[in-house]
């Protein structure tokens, strides 16, 4: 695996913050002013003959300048299918949704906890997160209705099947029951590899290292030097209604391999 090590003392990071840390706030009031006055009332808009409503691509705009902020740059190698379609992408960090979200408005699946998140949690629901109470069988059946139901009205929908984040660029096994929403709906399954570089090279603990939790994550990154975060929409998956699992293992491999190799 090609990596790029972290060095160990950046002269540089105090002076990020200093002013990273004021942007970021200001920005963060800026995300609460367009969730209450665009995002509150023309969040259901869908796609029309491929052009984006008004709000997905202020979500879009928003999500690409916090992602500056931290010195990130978005970079997308392949192209998005139209909506409505459901993407499946590996999963390090929260920043994994800000950096699809530069590229493509959609409903996320994320865990119940962030709804609980002050200010975070709002702002998530009002973008349109779908919440899923982990480990229960419940809650798994009420998010796969809503994915569907969201897929039928002509939004996208985006979810991580790993299930939880990856460490060291380790891409876990694809839980493949996700999968039925996309078959239900009858829409196409697009993999998307998510992927941090420096100079060509890949960088794998941009996203949490283990023991790290999001406020930690956040405070590193916000320091860290720039890095290019590359969205690979790759070629989508055949509907498989009879082998859920070969389709969650060719979407992995896929990832597996534009991970790897940056050309992919």
């Amino acid at each position: 695996m090609d990596t790029d090590p972290t060095p160990a003392r950046d002269p540089w990071r105090p002076v990020r913050y200093l002013w990273r840390v004021p942007l970021l706030v200001l920005h963060v009031l800026l995300g609460i002013l367009l969730c209450a006055l665009i995002l509150s009332w023309n969040r259901h808009r869908v796609m029309v003959d491929g052009r984006e409503p008004f709000a997905h691509r202020m979500i879009r705009w928003w999500s690409t300048m916090l992602m500056r902020i931290f010195g990130l740059r978005s970079v997308r190698v392949g192209k998005p299918l139209p909506d409505p379609v459901l993407f499946v992408a590996n999963h390090t960090s929260w920043i994994d949704i800000e950096l699809l979200h530069s590229q493509r408005a959609a409903c996320f699946v994320a865990k119940a906890e962030i709804a609980r998140w002050p200010l975070v949690g709002w702002m998530a629901a009002t973008g349109g997160t779908i919440f899923h109470r982990r480990g229960s069988n419940h809650s798994l059946a009420a998010v796969m209705q809503a994915m569907v139901e969201r897929l039928r009205g002509g939004r996208s929908v985006a979810v991580f099947p790993e299930g939880g984040t990856g460490h060291n660029g380790v891409l876990k096994v694809f839980h493949a029951r996700i999968f039925q929403a996309a078959l239900d709906a009858q829409v196409p399954v697009q993999p998307v590899a998510l992927r941090f570089a420096r100079d060509g090279k890949r960088v794998v603990d941009a996203g949490f290292r283990e023991g790290e939790n999001f406020m930690g994550n956040l405070l590193r990154m916000l320091g860290e030097a720039p890095l290019d975060a590359e969205v690979h929409f790759l070629a989508p998956v055949p509907a498989m209604p009879d082998a859920r699992r070969r389709m969650a293992e060719l979407s992995r491999e896929r990832i597996g391999v534009a991970l790897e190799d940056a050309h992919a």
